[in-house]
């Protein structure tokens, strides 16, 4: 964890009303397709016992959203929006991203009350101590952009496109 986290940014009013126009339902699919690929494989089976048929709700504050989503047993699961799922997360975007980014401690956010679980505490418990315990990759940005899926994925192909312009972030 960074020492100095940066100043808490909230993402300007008029960004939030846009996003909150958008579907609720593909945003989940890609958020879930994201935790499968990421951690499903990693649940401890007690944890995959807690959280089955369970409904779920990671909300964006300042973005206006929400991705809804269960465990079906085997993987996570897009679902419609509920009014009042077995557990919200809320925090806003930047939080959410330090917490990716392991810049920022779970429970310091919580503490803040810039971090908050509403609904089944136990189950929200365990969760968090089951995030804490796996080994996950840091979430940085620079390793998902186009460029650097493709220099992943497709070397050879990556190494004939021209070099990024210098103020994209490429070498002078």
């Amino acid at each position: 964890m960074s020492a100095t986290p940066p100043a808490p940014f909230t993402l300007p009013g008029p960004v939030g009303a846009l996003l909150s126009r958008l579907p609720a339902y593909p945003g989940s699919t890609l958020l879930v397709a994201a935790i499968n690929f990421a951690l499903a494989r990693q649940l401890p089976q007690d944890v995959k016992d807690m959280l089955q048929g369970k409904s779920l709700s990671i909300r964006v504050r300042d973005a206006r959203v929400a991705f809804d989503f269960t465990w079906n047993g085997s993987r996570f699961a897009p679902t419609r929006p509920q009014a009042s799922p077995d557990l919200a997360i809320s925090a806003n975007a930047q939080d959410f991203l330090l917490l990716a980014q392991r810049r920022q401690d779970p429970d310091t956010l919580f503490f803040n009350r810039r971090l908050v679980m509403e609904g089944d505490t136990e189950l929200g418990l365990v969760v968090k101590n089951a995030l804490d315990a796996l080994e996950l990759p840091v979430l940085d940005p620079r390793e998902w952009t186009p460029r650097a899926v493709l220099a992943r994925k497709a070397p050879h192909l990556a190494r004939q496109l021209p070099p990024l312009p210098r103020f994209l972030g490429g070498r002078p």
